[in-house]
């Protein structure tokens, strides 16, 4: 047998192999849907988000009420790019993890599948969801497949003095600061505490499938628990640092500016968008034979449970689906809407998690007082009209 029949021999296993994880991974997860009853009818919202004008840094936002099953679909989910959108060739590709380490380490695409694999089921949000009156789908749900940070950086064997883990993007813009123009790669950092939590994966695969162009083949990071942000694509190196790292998008961009008072002074406090904050929101309203139903989801906490009100009406404790016991990923929850009379009514969620947190309402210091898009996870009211 010669060499093109073994690569085409390999190729058709591993086509098979992956055909047959989709169809596992489709029946497993998909079939998992929010609750419905059978011909029931989406009723739309009336406030559905104007068109999109980011011009290409936030792409793929669905409605609210096509997003129907647990898992988000590759297709329907959202994808935020600050600069280029590379496309790598994998085979020439190679991961290096540098710095404040005394065995720097350089991985190859095979030499991370090769590692031991681990998954997670997350739901990535945006940290500007909602931020903005056209970005609210700014989130979806996926089985993230990779291998552990951790060891690695055990393996690298990191300094006693280092403090801090950047991660470098293979996309890259140009950036100005008091007048000096400077190319510069993506990047993010966390502490070294925190790139060290077993949870964070170099990912390679988003569900049941090598990660797309778009999703930041061939390795991005997850971050359980963390806003997108932090979930950098396209990985070209991870670099141990003894000090703080200060980019755009630590220090300049994705920084959330409050007010607070102190001794009867007003201040301005700016932190930079970290890890995701309790929210929920209405997705859909169905109708069956004059019965309605509202359906919406809840994550960035342990979710004790969630309350619903129509209009100015009492709060009342939702059905949380717990069958997915998935630690990062959204809790979706529904509750019968009795006695819905024709009109405009307004819905409205909020979501309370295991430490007695509830999701602020608009008008909370939490919220009033922030003067930034950053980090919005004030109640939502959405309206419908029933005829």
């Amino acid at each position: 047998m010669n060499r093109r029949d073994v690569s085409r021999r390999e190729m058709l296993i591993r086509g098979s192999a992956g055909l047959t994880a989709l169809a596992l991974l489709q029946t497993s997860w998909w079939t998992h849907a929010f609750p419905s009853r059978p011909s029931e009818e989406v009723v739309p919202w009336l406030d559905q988000p104007p068109e999109n004008p980011s011009g290409g840094v936030v792409e793929n936002l669905p409605r609210w009420e096509d997003l129907t099953s647990w898992i988000t679909p590759n297709k329907s989910f959202f994808r935020v790019a600050h600069y280029n959108k590379p496309i790598i060739d994998a085979t020439a590709w190679n991961l290096e993890i540098t710095g404040s380490v005394k065995k720097p380490v350089t991985l190859t695409l095979p030499a991370i599948k090769a590692l031991p694999r681990q998954e997670v089921v997350f739901t990535l949000e945006c940290s500007g969801n909602h931020g903005f009156p056209w970005f609210t789908s700014g989130i979806g749900t996926a089985k993230w497949a990779g291998t552990p940070l951790a060891p690695l950086l055990k393996q690298a064997a990191v300094r006693d003095q280092a403090s801090e883990v950047v991660f470098w993007g293979s996309d890259e813009g140009v950036e100005e600061v008091r007048q000096i123009r400077m190319p510069q790669h993506f990047a993010r950092s966390m502490s070294l505490t925190d790139a060290m939590d077993s949870n964070v994966l170099l990912c390679y695969e988003m569900n049941g499938v090598s990660l797309s162009p778009s999703h930041g083949f061939p390795v991005r990071l997850i971050a359980p628990g963390w806003y997108g942000i932090a979930n950098v694509k396209w990985l070209k190196r991870i670099e141990v640092r003894q000090a703080r790292f200060m980019n755009r998008f630590m220090a300049r961009d994705y920084v959330t500016i409050r007010e607070e008072q102190h001794n009867g002074q007003t201040v301005f406090a700016e932190t930079s968008v970290g890890r995701a904050l309790i929210k929920s929101l209405p997705a859909r309203v169905t109708r069956k034979d004059g019965q309605y139903q509202i359906v919406g989801a809840a994550w960035g906490a342990p979710i004790a449970r969630v309350e619903v009100k129509v209009d100015d009406g009492p709060w009342r404790e939702a059905t949380i689906d717990r069958s997915h016991q998935a630690e990062f990923a959204w809790k979706i929850w529904s509750v019968k809407w009795e006695n819905a009379t024709p009109g405009e009514h307004k819905i409205t969620s909020r979501a309370i998690d295991a430490r007695g947190n509830v999701q602020p309402a608009m008008d909370d210091p939490r919220i009033a007082t922030k003067r930034t898009y950053w980090e919005s996870n004030g109640q939502v009211t959405r309206r419908i009209q029933l005829t």
